[in-house]
């Protein structure tokens, strides 16, 4: 996660509870990236640090628990930069450019100045910050599964350069030979296209060119397949999205709770604050006199209901506000209640670390050890494969 400071309910509800979960059910590693603050915030490298425990105490408040995870800092583990270094070399450019974000954040970010190496080349960072955990799974939404393909994209092609035992290349070369001019040609056009541009259909008709061709041997058919999928050792293994269930939790004003709409609850948000800006809350434009009858679809307080409140209070509310029995205010309350109890469970759990900021930096010490440790190995196979590891 991208350290920006204080975490809202949106953060807690569409990510946090997930990761609290997933901590029971897998290894995770849980990482503050602050290098990819510098993507977009360069110039101001004094927002990072506070944002960075700010954060992390949120995380802890949360349920991440340092003895069922590892949380660390990206930056503590300089492994990440030299995988990232690495791939690079072999990254086509061209899969840089379209990861969907790069036009829409310069477009959607016309204040910064976007036009760096970091900023085009931080997806391959985040590709370094999976691959070098040799991560089986991702936990992201919708949006960020082209960020794992890509990921995937790479390992695939890191192994299939550099994976193959001696002589490989050259026997499977030969045996493209065997497939007769035509289907060479075609075999060839079509194993460019996977490797290159992670084409799946080229990668079908290529296994059906070779297992149709009667004319090569089964060892043959076995060293075309893997030339073309990047057969050989696995260095780095291909993550899968592990899908999130996507957040029901809205803004304050019914669209999507985010920092840039300002419109959020942060987590620790002090309980009059909470009830202030809940009370503040637009309802259905429609309903302007108390007697008017309103329709809680076109509320954006009922889509907190719905994340807050049981059954029989959403009936309630339903009843109420569709015959005129009850006011807004009134239907508010049950809402500010819930919440100031949610925000009031988060700040005293994160009282012990606001108070002993030493203990949040030793988790994160440990946490940072512990992943440089798994990182080192990763680097170790990496080196060894691309002729780096001198003796």
């Amino acid at each position: 996660m991208r350290p920006s400071g204080r975490l809202h309910l949106g953060h807690y509800h569409g990510v946090l509870k997930n990761w609290a979960k997933l901590q029971h059910e897998h290894e995770c590693f849980f990482c503050v990236v602050d290098w990819h603050v510098l993507t977009t915030h360069y110039e101001n490298p004094e927002i990072i640090e506070q944002s960075v425990w700010d954060m992390v105490i949120d995380w802890l408040a949360a349920g991440i628990n340092p003895g069922s995870a590892t949380l660390f800092i990206q930056s503590k583990v300089p492994e990440h930069a030299e995988l990232h270094l690495l791939l690079s070399m072999l990254t086509p450019l061209s899969w840089l450019e379209r990861v969907p974000t790069y036009k829409e954040q310069q477009d959607k970010l016309k204040d910064r100045d976007l036009s760096t190496y970091g900023f085009l080349g931080y997806p391959l960072l985040q590709a370094a910050d999976i691959l070098v955990y040799k991560a089986g799974a991702v936990p992201v939404g919708a949006d960020q599964v082209p960020h794992v393909e890509m990921s995937r994209e790479i390992a695939r092609r890191f192994n299939h350069t550099y994976g193959k035992e001696p002589g490989f290349e050259e026997k499977a070369e030969a045996a493209i030979k065997k497939l007769g001019k035509k289907n060479a040609k075609l075999y060839n056009q079509l194993r460019r296209d996977y490797v290159q541009e992670g084409n799946e259909e080229s990668l079908a008709k290529a296994q059906a060119l070779v297992e149709g061709n009667a004319s090569i041997s089964i060892g043959d058919k076995e060293r075309l397949i893997g030339y073309i999928e990047g057969g050989g050792k696995i260095i780095l293994p291909e993550p899968q999205a592990l899908l999130t269930p996507v957040s029901k939790m809205p803004g304050l004003d019914g669209n999507k709770m985010s920092k840039s709409y300002n419109n959020t609850i942060e987590m620790r948000e002090a309980p009059d604050s909470v009830e202030s800006k809940i009370k503040r809350m637009q309802t259905d434009p429609a309903r302007v006199r108390l007697s008017d009858p309103g329709n809680p679809d076109n509320c954006p307080v009922w889509q907190l209901h719905e994340v807050y409140s049981p059954d029989d209070v959403k009936q309630w509310v339903r009843k109420g506000c569709t015959t005129a029995g009850i006011g807004c205010l009134e239907c508010k309350q049950p809402l500010v209640d819930c919440v100031v109890k949610e925000t009031g469970e988060f700040r005293e759990k994160a009282r012990e670390f606001e108070e002993n900021p030493e203990m949040v930096r030793a988790i994160v010490a440990e946490g940072s050890e512990k992943a440089r440790d798994v990182a080192k190995e990763t680097m170790d196979d990496v080196r060894q494969v691309m002729g780096l590891a001198y003796r």
